[in-house]
């Protein structure tokens, strides 16, 4: 698992995450998703590159969306293949955990309109 961390504007960090989130990609995504939801920013995870989802990848995404939550910002998936956004629907966490398929749609929710 890759993963990378950057800034998406003004109070929101993009976690561009590569291939598999199992266990092992878990503990490597682990120490900066849990810096990343502690920073009181709105979070995209782009999900385009991950190909396979275990419990401890969604684990993760939970725990880093109710952190974010607390601080009343929002977390947002982009773009997590068909398989992947299967488990995450069957697992009923598209209210926790929505989905988007933009980086534009992304903006949308995550910006004011008249900051845009």
């Amino acid at each position: 698992m890759q993963v990378t961390v950057s800034d998406f504007g003004h109070q929101i960090k993009k976690v561009v995450l590569v291939g598999k989130l199992d266990i092992v990609g878990a503990q490597t995504l682990e120490l900066p998703m849990a810096t990343v939801a502690g920073s009181r920013c709105d979070v995209i995870v782009d999900m385009v590159g991950v190909d396979f989802i275990a419990s401890i990848g969604i684990r993760h995404l939970v725990l880093a969306a109710k952190t974010v939550a607390r601080s009343s910002r929002k977390l947002l998936l982009l773009s997590p293949n068909a398989l992947v956004t299967g488990v995450l629907v069957t697992s009923g966490l598209q209210e926790l955990l929505p989905i988007v398929r933009s980086d534009d749609e992304a903006r949308a929710i995550l910006v004011p309109s008249g900051d845009r």
